[in-house]
């Protein structure tokens, strides 16, 4: 048990494709208190790995098998050993200082935590328009196809309890696992809370998202999954006090 004295222990799992330039900024952020941090390498070509380690020792490094944040999150969920997991991004945009908000709302009865940036408290500094009507979009046909209540499908930062893993049988490569996660938790029957998150500008670097052809890739995977469904439960989801 952390010296919070939250129930659980926290793992938190980063996806890491050369993002040395950034680690610093996104560990600082991250609570003293939290009991794992494991690092995915996506076969970096620069420092990534290393200035991790000396950021932090106790770190555990999964070098990732396959390409894509859908398999480093899922490969990184597979090594974690806490009873939560918490997923939060490498870039800077997510910032570790929310984590606390994730795991209050799980010890307080949720089974999936949720990060939004349209709920009340959240926000963007990064969504271009482009992307926020595309993100818009594709939430509101999750609402309508599954009777979720979701503000905010396409984003990233997430939390769960780990036996939920099973359940939610991620197996995509690419960034619609968020869409995958968010909608097998609805089918799972599990309790989702949305969290306000801030979402901040990519610090170094350039993202590997492509509006498009990730938003096609998100839309295939809303209506597979809802084709495959044979009973969906109208899950309410309901935003973090």
């Amino acid at each position: 048990m952390n010296e919070q004295h939250f129930p659980a222990t926290v793992s938190v799992i980063v996806p890491a494709l050369n993002e040395a330039a950034n680690l610093p900024h996104v560990f600082a952020a991250l609570p003293a208190w939290i009991d794992e941090v494991v690092l995915v390498d996506g076969d970096s070509t620069d420092d990534t790995v290393a200035v991790a380690r000396r950021l932090r020792p106790d770190l555990r490094v999964v070098t990732q098998t396959r390409r894509g944040k859908g398999n480093a999150l899922i490969e990184g969920a597979a090594a974690a050993k806490g009873d939560i997991i918490v997923m939060m991004d490498a870039d800077g945009s997510t910032d570790g200082r929310e984590i606390r908000s994730f795991v209050t709302a799980l010890t307080s009865g949720a089974d999936f935590a949720k990060g939004s940036r349209y709920a009340p408290g959240g926000g963007s500094d990064d969504l271009s328009p482009l992307r926020s009507l595309g993100n818009r979009a594709l939430t509101g046909l999750t609402n309508l196809l599954y009777g979720t209540r979701y503000t905010d499908l396409c984003y990233g930062y997430n939390a769960f309890w780990a036996r939920h893993l099973d359940s939610l049988a991620l197996d995509c490569d690419g960034f619609e696992i968020e869409t995958l996660m968010n909608i097998r938790a609805v089918k799972a029957g599990l309790t989702i809370r949305e969290v306000p998150s801030h979402e901040r500008s990519r610090i170094h670097g350039e993202s590997n998202l492509h509006a498009l052809r990730d938003g096609w890739r998100v839309l295939k995977t809303i209506l597979r999954e809802r084709f495959r469904a044979s009973a969906v439960p109208r899950t309410q989801v309901a935003l973090a006090k």
